[in-house]
């Protein structure tokens, strides 16, 4: 069994491994980056893609562990469970949302879900009152987010 300084070791290393790759993430996709600080729409909409799918799949491997722990706690246990389902529905949500927005003609999106609210970042230049009104009520009938808990974003 393990005890808690070796646990606490390991969540160590896992939280630096996570940094590790978000900062090789960066760092290897800097080819995306233009003779300025902006970068391409489609490479900003890639790269958050891939950094989010990167830290997901190690907070996955952070739950799993705690799951298969044989020294972790029932309580601990049973955490973890709960966070691995949430976080799942919290991916799907996403993605569903992210499509029916792009079924509504636009480009590309990015939809992201926390306690504090909905963040959509959307493909464009500038939004109409007509669109976002439709990014709203999709986000409203996905998540049941109050309007005020909804940034919308245009990045083009």
């Amino acid at each position: 069994m393990l005890n808690k300084k070796t646990k606490i070791i390991v969540l160590s290393c896992m939280l630096v491994l996570l940094a590790l790759t978000g900062y090789l993430n960066i760092k290897l996709n800097s080819d995306t980056v233009d003779t300025g600080t902006n970068v391409t729409a489609s490479g900003f909409f890639d790269t958050y893609r891939s950094d989010r799918t990167s830290t997901r799949d190690q907070e996955m491997l952070y739950l799993e562990a705690i799951i298969a722990s044989d020294s972790a706690t029932e309580t601990a246990v049973a955490n973890a469970e709960t966070g691995k389902m949430e976080l799942v529905s919290e991916m799907e949500t996403e993605l569903i949302t992210e499509g029916l927005i792009k079924a509504k003609g636009f480009t590309d999106c990015i939809v992201t879900i926390s306690t504090s609210g909905v963040n959509v970042i959307v493909k464009c230049a500038t939004l109409t009152t007509a669109e976002v009104a439709q990014i709203v009520q999709i986000i409203q009938e996905q998540t049941s987010t109050d309007i005020e808990n909804i940034k919308i974003i245009p990045v083009e």
